[in-house]
């Protein structure tokens, strides 16, 4: 037998057939006739002594339903002998001839692709059996697989080329070896390819995993990984794609050590930061459709593969929002301001709230200062209280907002509670309105001045001593009026201590400040001017000067 090179291995053929076709019969296919079939047998004329004996299972279906009847002519092929009877096959005859059929039709020269299925393992290799029926030798050295694979090749799907044809034997003989060689060479010429293209290749998508895409090119496989899907940023793949689906990709990697091509979607794109450094300036107003809300704010497609971002404190002037999708649902189409456009870190920020009417230009044109208004309180500080009035917050400090000065707003108010205020003044240029509560409350010194006047004599209990005077806790009323140091003579500040009662007159009574004043020293002369009165206004026969000074005394 010739011997041939074939994929750098030397092989006797010759030798290999013998062992794979041991149990095979040599000779041609017989066309024998059907003389009678009974229980699981058919038995067969082939113009020999005896009958064959066919296996009723070679010409029935699986509902028992005969391919062939008695007397009907059928293919067989004597494959041995049972107490000198033939065993004939009709499946292997028609097997063999499919085999004869495919050797009359192809050359070994030709670079032939077979695909089929592992059917069976003998000494020499394998049989290997194609969608068409037709048997193929494969010999283990041409078969690349390992020692102790044998049970589970069984049933495995496998690509060979066509090496050996053998008419004597009616064989054929395929390579796994030299289609896996070939395939690595292909491949490798076509990943130059695909490494060295720089138009955008067609590639089908094979799968999608959660961190990116396995796409073929031209049989070359690569991983699109999410963050090269689109210039918005990292996408989840199974959103937008299905597998078997076509793409336009481009090569942009090609690791040697892992063998791993890396691939990318947006790059076989023109870059649309490209035509919005071109077409779009600060101050633009766009069309975008909302693509995703977060509790920070919202994305926005501007549909060239690009997404804007929507701070939640750009979506309004309510200071009050709570969360974007209060305001705002995915797939909404709005018109939004450009406020922010930077190429270099591809960010693009608009406003929604610049295209609505100012609110504090509202408040303006429907208010005015000293306007006596209702409004909520919306924010608690120490320095005083926020009140929504329409869609603006006024100011209420501490100071304006009771007559009270241990009290602060939040020791008076809690959220939500309505609240009479006046607006005490309106800053156009840095839009706050300030609020003034107490002007609208009596004051206690108002109240105090609506029962004492000045120069009348009262009296209360020290509440507070300090270097310039005392706090003088009146009696019968809501007010701490102050006795200046100068004004406590003859008494001396520090013969005095707090809870000691003291008297004066009234000297100041200022409504609007909330202060009253009164005087020790002036007491003695208002007494005196107050006897001398009495005394100017008396029946000089019924009273004396002595008289007077008696019962004064």
């Amino acid at each position: 037998m010739e011997k041939e090179v074939l994929d750098g291995t030397s092989e006797d053929f010759a030798s290999m057939l013998e062992e794979s076709l041991k149990d095979k019969d040599r000779s041609h296919v017989i066309e024998g006739i059907i003389v009678e079939i009974k229980d699981n047998l058919a038995f067969v004329d082939v113009g020999q002594k005896n009958e064959g004996h066919l296996n009723i299972a070679e010409i029935s279906d699986e509902s028992g339903n005969f391919s062939y009847k008695t007397g009907d002519k059928i293919p067989v092929l004597i494959v041995g002998f049972r107490n000198e009877k033939p065993i004939v096959s009709y499946r292997k005859a028609l097997s063999k001839q499919k085999v004869k059929e495919f050797i009359k039709t192809h050359s070994e020269d030709e670079e032939f692709l077979v695909e089929g299925k592992i059917t069976k393992k003998n000494r020499g290799g394998y049989v290997v059996v194609n969608s068409d029926g037709v048997e193929f030798f494969l010999p283990r050295s041409l078969s690349l697989f390992k020692d102790g694979d044998d049970k589970s090749l069984i049933g495995k799907n496998i690509k060979a080329k066509l090496v050996k044809i053998n008419q004597d034997s009616d064989s054929i003989v395929i390579s796994r070896k030299r289609f896996l060689e070939d395939d690595r060479k292909k491949k490798r010429k076509v990943l130059k390819d695909i490494l060295n293209s720089e138009e955008p290749l067609e590639g089908i998508i094979k799968k999608i995993a959660s961190y990116g895409m396995f796409v073929e090119v031209n049989g070359v496989e690569g991983l699109v990984h999410y963050n090269e899907i689109s210039y918005k940023g990292p996408v989840n793949p199974a959103k937008l794609y299905k597998e078997g689906e076509s793409v336009l990709v481009k090569a942009i990697e090609y690791d040697k050590v892992k063998k791993h091509l890396f691939l990318s979607i947006k790059g076989a794109m023109s870059d649309p930061w490209d035509e919005i450094k071109e077409e779009l300036d600060k101050g633009d107003v766009i069309e975008v459709v909302v693509s995703n809300i977060e509790p920070y704010g919202v994305f926005v497609d501007l549909g060239n593969d690009t997404e804007g971002f929507l701070h939640i404190s750009e979506i309004t002037w309510d200071k009050n929002i709570k969360h974007p999708k209060d305001y705002l649902n995915v797939g909404e189409n709005i018109n939004v301001e450009v406020i922010e456009i930077d190429p270099k870190d591809r960010k693009l920020r608009v406003s929604l709230k610049n295209l609505q009417a100012k609110p504090f230009e509202d408040f303006i044109n429907n208010y005015k200062e000293n306007d006596i208004i209702k409004g909520n309180v919306t924010t608690l500080t120490d320095f005083g209280a926020f009140i929504q009035i329409d869609k603006i917050e006024g100011l209420l400090h501490n100071e304006d907002a009771t007559w009270e000065k241990s009290k602060k707003c939040k020791d008076i108010f809690k959220i939500g509670d309505e609240v009479e205020v006046k607006i005490a003044k309106i800053d156009r240029d840095k839009e706050r309105v300030s609020l003034n509560r107490k002007d609208l409350i009596d004051s206690p010194s108002k109240v105090f001045s609506q029962k004492y006047n000045i120069g009348d004599i009262i009296s209360g209990d020290i509440k507070d001593i300090k270097d310039f005077g005392v706090f003088v806790d009146v009696e019968g009323s809501d007010v701490d009026a102050l006795i200046r140091t100068e004004e406590l003579y003859p008494t001396k500040i520090e013969e005095l201590k707090i809870g000691d009662a003291i008297e004066g007159v009234i000297t100041l009574i200022d409504t609007k400040a909330n202060r009253v004043r009164m005087s020790v020293k002036k007491l003695a002369k208002k007494r005196e001017r107050d006897t001398l009165k009495e005394i100017n206004n008396s029946d000089d026969d019924k009273m004396t000067l002595g008289d007077v000074l008696r019962d004064k005394l």
